[in-house]
């Protein structure tokens, strides 16, 4: 089984990578493999898209090679490949970001990407965080309210269908931290930044059957 971390110039991927490899080591899982070719994208078994940065930039890199965007589009909608996405990863799958321009997402957990409404606190909200899990997910399994989780960012997603929404970390109110709709799961924070709680989301991803 092959989980292919997309390379959009994220300036997380190595360590995303090396959180994969261990976890898939630890469980005899996937060989993971790190490529923005769209051949790898399309054979793929798993999919993850690590993202650092701005909205508008992400999704420039992403599309930026021709076949990408097909490709995902051809694992996700219609092979349903268990897709990951990871911070700025997690918010391509709205529909719109509104981080600089309004830019569109993939379609995929519909809802806007929106600047976090924090006052008296600074944005971004960056650091460790508590998490509130709302509803169970196999890839949640093992995963529990109070459990800590880092986060960096400033914009967050609102989800248009409350059911969509996982988990939230409270910052001036609730904050997006996990959406999951079919074969898609998004995390705002890190999983491989986060120790045991996001090695065990990594884990779990990784042997998730939609």
């Amino acid at each position: 089984m092959a989980c292919v971390l997309v390379d959009a110039a994220s300036g997380n991927l190595h360590s995303a990578a090396k959180a994969f490899e261990r976890m898939a080591r630890e469980t005899g899982g996937a060989q993971i493999v790190v490529s923005s070719r769209p051949e790898d994208i399309a054979a793929a078994d798993r999919l993850v898209v690590p993202g650092d940065g701005a909205f508008p930039a992400c999704r420039r890199e992403l599309l930026g090679n021709p076949g990408i965007e097909e490709a995902l589009r051809e694992a996700v909608e219609r092979r349903a490949v268990p897709f990951l996405g990871i911070c700025v990863g997690m918010q391509m799958l709205a529909t719109l970001g509104r981080e600089h321009k309004t830019t569109p997402g993939f379609g995929w957990v519909p809802g806007t990407v929106d600047r976090i409404d924090a006052p008296g606190l600074k944005v971004p909200h960056m650091g460790w965080n508590d998490l509130v899990v709302e509803r169970a997910h196999p890839v949640l399994e093992g995963v529990a309210t109070g459990d800590h989780a880092y986060f960096v960012h400033s914009y967050a997603m609102r989800v248009d269908d409350p059911a969509d929404r996982l988990a939230h970390a409270e910052y001036g109110g609730a904050v997006t931290a996990v959406v999951a709709r079919g074969n898609v799961v998004g995390t705002q924070f890190h999983p491989e930044k986060s120790q045991r709680a996001g090695l065990r989301i990594i884990a779990n991803f990784l042997g998730w059957r939609p």
